[in-house]
């Protein structure tokens, strides 16, 4: 194989780990911050704090490779997806395979110096990511299904720092549930007639016209959650203020999902990213540069 061919493979390979496309991995991200940052009281260590940056990363890769080989004959019949390396056959599904294990395993020998707890929450984490794609054969609300996988990194980070997850640990997780129902039915919207001619199965479709209200909806779930975690453990003004920003941005979504274009409601989905990052600004704020300028 030369150097052509061989660049040329790698270039599918990147398209398939969608490392082209970083919003995922951002949005994944995001929560992790959150919770490593709260479990830590704003001073994670930065080795932890690069190892699960990095696993982040493997995981969503695997995650998007798998997702592919389980949508590589529904994918060729949607716009927006027709191109990708598996539906336009340009990669075989061996190969794929062989590509997800790798990610899956480098992964988990990321993990190794971290506390045992962390490793069995990873095999769950791992099964979310590989059965998710399949779930949007059967349920109505895979989006659900997606929130608890894209978030399970909140749980294995205080499992990480406190060697248990606890209560704080799962209702942030409850919070991302509803972030990703918002933002991914946002993404659902873009292929939504698509999605109807093949038979697969969104919160798009599920909520029909109710889905801008729907979608509203769970991001005042989201920072309704956020708020009263805030609440409890007595954080202040800088933490509220990035849920009051997170907030106006959610209300700049529905200006553009509200006609329902396309284009609007795939910008309102990568505009995500800052919705989660405005929250993580305001955590470091509350833990970090608070008491130094208090001090």
């Amino acid at each position: 194989m030369n150097f052509i061919a061989i660049k040329q493979r790698l270039d599918l390979y990147e398209k398939l780990m969608r490392l082209d496309k970083p919003i995922g991995t951002l949005l994944l991200l995001w929560p992790t911050a959150w919770a490593l940052w709260i479990a830590t009281a704003g001073q994670p260590p930065w080795l932890l704090a690069g190892i699960f940056a990095l696993g982040t990363v493997l995981m969503r890769s695997a995650g998007c490779v798998i997702n592919d080989y389980a949508d590589r004959d529904f994918d060729p019949h949607v716009e927006r997806t027709k191109g990708r390396p598996l539906a336009a056959r340009q990669l075989p599904v061996s190969e794929a395979l062989i590509l997800a294990a790798v990610l899956i395993v480098c992964a988990f020998f990321l993990t190794l110096p971290i506390i045992r707890e962390v490793w069995w929450l990873e095999l769950i984490a791992v099964f979310l990511a590989a059965s998710y794609p399949f779930t949007k054969r059967f349920f109505a609300l895979p989006q659900a299904y997606l929130g608890v996988a894209f978030g399970f990194g909140i749980p294995m980070a205080f499992a990480a720092v406190t060697g248990k997850v606890g209560a704080l640990g799962w209702i942030l997780l409850l919070a991302n549930v509803f972030w990703a129902l918002a933002y991914d039915t946002e993404y659902a919207m873009v292929d939504r007639e698509d999605d109807l001619k093949i038979g697969i199965r969104t919160a798009a479709i599920t909520f029909g016209r109710y889905d801008v209200v729907a979608v509203m909806l769970c991001y005042a779930a989201t920072l309704g959650i956020l708020a009263m975690v805030g609440w409890n453990l007595r954080y202040g003004a800088a933490y509220f203020a990035g849920l009051v920003a997170a907030a106006a941005l959610a209300g700049y979504h529905y200006t553009l999902i509200r006609e329902r274009d396309r284009a609007g409601c795939f910008a309102a989905f990568r505009h995500n990213n800052w919705f989660g990052a405005v929250i993580f600004v305001g955590i470091v704020g509350e833990l970090n540069l608070k008491p130094w300028l208090v001090g």
